[in-house]
Order: structure tokens, then C-alpha cells, then sequence
């Protein structure tokens, strides 16, 4: 049984690095009882704003056991996005590194799905379902128990060889195997991403108020931008980088390999008037497999035009 275990853990660890996933680490599927009293008091404080969903599937989100029947263990994978090229121009409004390329959530699935093909034929059928930021699972917590990293002040994952510009995805099985050991904050004193949040949204250490993130306004949040954020967005029109960009830890960042994940030509070249021209016809073809098309591009030209009122109190 140790034997067989053992055997199944390293095929399963070999296989999804050569699917390309950047780490693996595997964590027993169980109730997360430190995460419970941290949930239960960031959602009481609506810290989620206009998120419902994370207030639906509660259960879920503490205990795999909920989603797979007879879950025994978390796979938990990292995937690099950090890409070689940045945008540079002062006059584009910004996209967060993430969705630079072609929707992680397509490229992540494809891989995810050749794993599982791989475990049936190779171990033999198991019950286990595939993750990737689309169901109630806390993936960051998961990836924290598996040994990837330890969770940042920013609340990012941080791998200590690797940084945290990494996407996360789980498998959730009925597969007994062996599991791997926490690793410890490496943070310290430091306290550069609380400091860099021009919208104060780390309100303490290890805590995220994600109703002030500019994520949330410009991906979430469907209402108009409060006026009081006018000005502190730093021209970010779709997500935020600031407080990984600040992160010692990144210094260790490698350029991704994952053709999927380059930014195209077009993406670097848009300017805000690029941005309020843009007919939908234009940006459903441009964006279809993108994240970007999740917020739409009528989010995306009031965020511009936010930017630009911003631009404007402050001169």
C-alpha cells in the first residue's frame, strides 16, 4: 500500500510537470479549520462586496470532502504567467500581467483534463474533479498546505525560488497518496505591498479588504467607480499588479514558457481613445478568448474613462 502510494504520488508529480505546470505539492483533503474563523469574519465585514458568490457554497469552500465524494487528497499545481514583455507606454491604460494571453481558465483546463487522462490510464479510475478559479474552493489555502509557498501580506501565494505571478488550479480524487509539509513565511518585517496599495486595500498584514482592490472595481464591481477612488488607480484599467510588482520575493520571476500567456501586438498598442473607440464587434473579436472579455468591453471604457477623470482632478 506505501509502496503503491509512493508510486502514484511520483507519477503524478512527473506527469504534471511535463504537462508544464511549474510545481505540484499534494495536501490531504480535509476540513480547513484555520480558514473557517478567517472566512466566516472577512465575509461579515463584506469585505467580498459585490461578490455574492463567495458567500454561496460556504461549506464547500472548507471541506473538498463536500465537493468529490471520498476526496482523499488536494493536488494542488502552479502555472507561471509572468510574461517577458511589459507594457511600458504611459498613454495605454495598464492590464494586469495576468491577462496579457489567452484566458488561463481555457489553457489551464486542457492540461488539467490530459492529467486525469493520464491517472485513469496509468493508476487506474478514480473520482476526482478538475479546478481552476471556477468553483468554491479556497486554492490558495490549498496551495499553502501542499508546501508551494506560504501565503504573502498581500495574500498572494509566494514561492521562495519563483515569486508569486502564478496561477493555481486543483484535482480533487478519491486517490490515497503522499502529502507534503507547509513551508514558512518568509515575509518578515517587510511590509512593501501594504505600503504600495494606493487604495489601502491590504488593511493589515496577511488581510485583503477585496471591496477596495483595484481588481475588484475594474473586473468586479458592475455599479460605477466611487469618485472618492479618482486618482489612485495609477492607470490601471483591468486588474492590478502594484503590490507584486513591489515583492522582493519577484526578483525571481522567470518569463513563462507558455506560448498561451504571450501578450499580442494589438493588447500593447490600445490607447484610451483606442479604448472608447472600440466598437464591440472589434473587441469580441479581438478579446474571445481573453480575459478581458469577462468584463466586458463597456466596463472596460467606463474604467478608461474613470482613469481620465482621475487624470484630470489631479491636474
Amino acid at each position: 500500500m506505501i509502496e503503491s502510494k509512493s508510486r502514484n504520488t511520483l507519477l503524478i508529480k512527473q506527469e504534471a510537470l511535463r504537462l508544464g505546470f511549474s510545481f505540484v505539492g499534494i495536501s490531504k483533503a480535509e476540513f480547513l479549520e484555520e480558514e473557517a474563523p478567517r472566512m466566516e469574519a472577512w465575509l461579515k465585514n463584506n469585505m467580498h462586496g459585490q461578490m455574492s458568490y463567495m458567500e454561496r457554497n460556504y461549506d464547500k469552500r472548507l471541506d473538498p470532502r463536500l465537493l468529490v465524494d471520498g476526496a482523499k487528497s488536494v493536488v494542488s499545481l502552479m502555472l507561471n504567467y509572468y510574461p517577458e514583455q511589459h507594457q511600458t507606454d504611459d498613454e495605454s491604460p495598464r492590464i494586469s500581467r495576468y491577462a496579457y494571453g489567452r484566458d488561463y481558465h481555457l489553457v489551464i483546463k486542457e492540461k488539467l483534463t490530459k492529467l486525469v487522462d493520464f491517472i485513469r490510464q496509468s493508476i487506474g479510475e478514480v473520482n476526482g474533479r478538475i479546478f481552476t478559479d471556477s468553483a468554491p474552493v479556497l486554492e490558495r489555502a490549498w496551495a499553502v498546505k501542499s508546501g508551494l509557498g506560504w501565503m504573502g501580506k498581500n495574500t498572494n501565494v509566494i514561492h521562495p525560488k519563483a515569486g508569486s505571478y502564478f496561477f493555481l488550479a486543483e484535482l480533487i480524487s478519491d486517490l490515497e497518496l503522499e502529502y507534503d509539509a507547509p513551508i514558512r513565511d518568509h515575509c518578515g518585517t517587510c511590509t512593501r505591498c501594504i505600503d504600495a496599495c494606493p487604495t489601502d486595500a491590504i488593511i493589515k498584514p496577511y488581510v485583503v479588504d477585496g471591496s477596495k482592490c483595484i481588481s475588484y472595481f475594474t473586473i468586479e464591481l458592475r455599479d460605477a467607480i466611487p469618485d472618492e477612488m479618482k486618482g489612485k488607480f495609477e492607470n490601471h484599467a483591468f486588474g492590478c499588479d502594484i503590490c507584486q510588482e513591489v515583492c522582493p520575493w519577484n526578483r525571481f520571476s522567470l518569463p513563462t514558457k507558455v506560448a498561451d500567456f504571450k501578450p499580442t501586438d494589438m493588447l500593447f498598442g490600445l490607447k484610451q481613445r483606442d479604448w472608447l473607440d472600440m466598437t464591440q464587434e472589434v473587441f469580441d473579436k479581438a478579446f474571445e478568448q481573453s480575459p478581458i472579455n469577462r468584463t466586458g468591453l463597456k466596463s472596460m471604457q467606463r474604467n478608461v474613462n474613470f482613469l481620465i477623470s482621475g487624470f484630470n482632478s489631479k491636474s
